[in-house]
């Protein structure tokens, strides 16, 4: 049993912060780029999973090196937490959490959206004087009837 012998190497033995972390970005060592090797040994799964996920998972495309190594950036390595959060530790299927990453996109979308739709519906001035004013008006008519 050589197997029993071998010491266990995994993310939590290298990166002891990461264990019982959902997503721990800040935890992610600060490189512009990651070898598949230490991709998997922070996300804390084998090197042909991160491949597979990378085949299921649109968001998640590594830049290629000239020798053909696959060069995660930090935002890849977040991803490939957040995705084995939601498989391993909410048990969500691939499908699922394609889902969930689609809607928290979507929601992000909309996010960054919000600021034109808001300057359309004020174009101009900010409305938020004249409202502070209204409001400052009311809570004084209240105050007075309340005497």
């Amino acid at each position: 049993m050589a197997s029993a012998n071998r010491k266990a190497t995994g993310p939590m033995d290298e990166f002891p912060a990461l264990a019982g972390t959902a997503s721990p970005a800040s935890e992610i060592p600060d490189k512009l780029f990651f070898r598949i090797g230490e991709v998997s040994q922070i996300v804390g799964v084998e090197p042909y999973v991160v491949r597979y996920w990378e085949s299921e998972f649109r968001g998640l495309s590594p830049k290629k090196s000239t020798s053909g190594q696959r060069m995660f950036r930090k935002k890849d390595v977040e991803l490939l937490l957040r995705i084995r959060h939601l498989l391993y530790d909410r048990k969500f299927t691939i499908e699922g959490a394609r889902k969930v990453i689609a809607d928290k996109s979507d929601l992000e979308i909309m996010k960054r959206d919000t600021g034109v739709r808001q300057q359309e519906l004020f174009p101009g001035t900010d409305p938020l004087p004249e409202i502070r004013k209204q409001v400052v008006e009311i809570l004084k008519l209240i105050s007075r009837g309340g005497s």
